[in-house]
């Protein structure tokens, strides 16, 4: 593995651009790929939104100034891009962020890719409740089991918010399976 700070000098050069990208995707793909999928539910969506993240870390990859981590700068990056996916994809369809949220969770069921049993589909629809921020937090903490400093630098959000932030997620989310 190569060292983060190496990898970025080595991004920001031309003529070792193209080599140090394929470690940067290689390194990072499948790591990224989840916390999409987890975002956006669907693996097609999570594919084109992957790819729309690796695009604009290569196209702003000299604007990184290493004040974070680069796999925090490309999380954050991959969170936006997921957000906003989302976004516009109810807007095109014309219904309401939660509605479209819950057409999700319907499809989560028709997707091939899909193996979650019964249980981990009341988790999704209990997920779906949660606004966004306690969404990325839950997903974050419980899922990929980061560090709460790492999700602080991801999220430009201090550790005790993100702490209060789960501490939520995680009550809504029982009284949610409680009741359903």
């Amino acid at each position: 593995m190569i060292a983060e700070e190496t990898l970025v000098q080595e991004l920001q050069q031309e003529e070792s651009r193209a080599k140090a990208f394929e470690v940067l995707v290689n390194t990072y793909k499948e790591r990224l790929y989840w916390h999409i999928r987890r975002i956006v539910l669907n693996h097609d969506d999570a594919d084109d939104v992957l790819q729309n993240t690796f695009i604009k870390v290569y196209r702003n990859i000299e604007k990184f100034k290493g004040d974070s981590k680069l796999y925090s700068w490309m999380y954050r990056i991959a969170t936006n891009e997921s957000l906003t996916f989302l976004k516009q994809k109810s807007k095109k369809i014309g219904v309401s962020d939660q509605e479209f949220k819950d057409r999700m969770i319907d499809n989560l069921q028709a997707d091939v890719y899909y193996e979650g049993s019964e249980i981990q589909l009341k988790l999704q629809k209990a997920l779906a409740t949660l606004p966004d921020k306690q969404k990325l937090v839950f997903n974050m903490k419980y899922y990929q089991e980061m560090k709460y400093n790492d999700i602080s630098e991801i999220l430009d959000t201090s550790v005790g918010a993100l702490k209060t932030s789960y501490h939520l997620a995680v009550k809504k989310i029982e009284a949610y399976l409680k009741e359903h």
